[in-house]
């Protein structure tokens, strides 16, 4: 038995994974910002950031995330880091030379007009302007409750060598939702980066609305390898709530269906350091939904398939039996034996294990797995 039919939310991550990969979206982070969880986003990025080999790239983009991080845990000290419609949100992405950054968060609609004015000013003047411009802030001293005046924005404008594209989307009367994005990049086409910062800005605010929708707190998107799997581990580890019992279940739960992606995830050619995927964790009527979505060949479909229906079918008991089964017969063959973490999967989360194949190509379809655990 399939149990998708009543899972919209896979159809969901089909569309998100796809939506992540027309505009190359990384990496994003939704929710409130502690100490521990922007050092693990810094600790994801900087080990991202060792295949860049220019220097100076890496140094300045390292620079405008520090800044974007701090920026939003300026205006969330005063916000209920429980209440879901005040959480920031983080996203990178690479697109061939340049990198975007986008960082959002709760504004006061009273101060709306004073960061507009700000950013206008600071888009507005040349290089040698914008240092002139930081020295004068710097030197009169005009700071604020929230930090300093602007002197991040300039900052990240001197670094970035390009505007700094914002947006306000309104919530009521009293707040709104501040988007402000940064392309640091070396390049002499400002009507092209322009033009790519409004459209990838657009689309982020899509993205997010449908986060908001499901409740999305964390999506990656890339490729998938041992290295970066290890620090996503890392990263991801910073992010999980509940009882001490549900973070050990939910991160057992996330290892071995990452492990899925880098070991039996297909290649398709379009990279040889890993298999591209997509991973993202939700909060909905007090489950965790833990989905991944990757590349699979279509002559594996059918197999895979018939093995997550089988799981999917059995009782508790006949899960503990089979799990058993599979983990001490050594006369079963390692292919046989590679069901082991679904039925561990299911054991542990007590949930049937909802899925969906789409057909891409003669040879490709893309596989959308989830997994859900109770926080009660």
């Amino acid at each position: 038995m399939n149990y998708l039919n009543q899972e919209s939310s896979l159809i969901y991550a089909q569309d998100l994974f796809f939506a992540m990969q027309k505009d190359n979206l990384g990496y994003i982070y939704r929710g409130f910002f502690s100490h521990e969880i922007i050092d693990s986003i810094l600790s994801l990025a900087e080990n991202n950031l060792q295949d860049e080999q220019s220097s100076k790239v890496k140094k300045r983009v390292y620079s405008i995330l520090v800044e974007c991080l701090q920026n939003i845990t300026r205006h969330q000290n005063n916000l209920n880091k429980k209440d879901t419609n005040n959480y920031g949100i983080f996203v990178i992405r690479k697109n061939n030379d340049k990198y975007f950054i986008t960082s959002g968060n709760i504004i006061e609609n009273k101060n709306i007009c004073h960061v507009q004015k700000l950013i206008e000013r600071i888009n507005s003047l040349n290089q040698k302007e914008l240092k002139d411009y930081y020295k004068e802030v710097l030197q009169q001293g005009r700071f604020s409750d929230k930090g300093g005046a602007g002197l991040g924005l300039i900052d990240m404008a001197r670094k970035s060598g390009n505007n700094l594209t914002y947006k306000f989307e309104e919530i009521n009367n009293i707040k709104s939702f501040f988007y402000l994005h940064t392309i640091p990049s070396i390049i002499s086409e400002l009507d092209k980066i322009s033009l790519d910062a409004e459209e990838s800005l657009n689309n982020i605010i899509h993205i997010h609305k449908k986060m908001e929708l499901e409740n999305i707190l964390l999506i990656y998107n890339g490729i998938f390898n041992q290295n970066n799997f290890l620090n996503l581990l890392s990263n991801i580890e910073g992010h999980m709530r509940g009882s001490a019992n549900i973070r050990k279940k939910v991160f057992y739960i996330i290892v071995e269906m990452l492990q899925n992606i880098v070991k039996h995830g297909a290649n398709m050619g379009l990279s040889e350091n890993g298999n591209p995927g997509s991973f993202f964790i939700s909060e909905k009527n007090n489950l965790i939904h833990i989905t991944t979505g990757n590349y699979i060949k279509n002559e594996e479909v059918a197999h895979l398939k018939n093995k997550i229906d089988y799981v999917n079918n059995l009782s508790k008991d006949d899960l503990n039996k089979s799990f058993n089964e599979c983990l001490f017969d050594s006369s079963l063959k390692e292919g046989t034996k590679s069901g082991l973490g679904i039925i561990d999967i299911r054991i542990k989360s007590n949930h049937h294990l909802p899925y969906q194949f789409h057909k891409i190509n003669k040879k490709f379809s893309f596989f959308t797995f989830q997994c859900k655990i109770s926080l009660l």
